[in-house]
């Protein structure tokens, strides 16, 4: 799929999976907690204070979950596709790999066994 035929969320997804990895999404996260940390004497260490930082850290936990999977999606169905088209190029491979992934628990026990 060309990059021009890519949806929006798509697009925001590949760009949030590369931002929050990189230093400067940490480097964020830490300035963050430090100025809320750095902000308890000046709001007596309240409940509502508190709420704060655990009310941005859920909700971010929350939506990350989603956005992780997604990224793990995409990257497990890549690395199918790759295997797939090394066991289909090699002579003598089985083809009975192609798509193994598929099966379901007690399928994949019996190659398991063998191999």
């Amino acid at each position: 799929m060309s990059k021009s035929k890519k949806g929006f969320f798509d697009k925001f997804a590949n760009w949030m999976t590369q931002f929050t990895g990189s230093s400067a999404a940490f480097i964020s996260a830490v300035s963050i907690v430090l100025i809320w940390a750095i902000s308890g004497p000046i709001f007596k260490y309240s409940e509502t204070w508190q709420l704060v930082i655990n009310t941005g850290t859920t909700i971010i936990t929350f939506l990350m979950v989603f956005l992780i999977q997604k990224a793990q999606n995409k990257d497990g169905k890549a690395i199918q596709l790759k295997l797939n088209e090394l066991i289909a190029a090699t002579k003598g491979a089985s083809n009975r790999m192609v798509s193994i992934e598929d099966l379901n628990e007690e399928e994949l026990d019996k190659p398991h066994k063998f191999y």
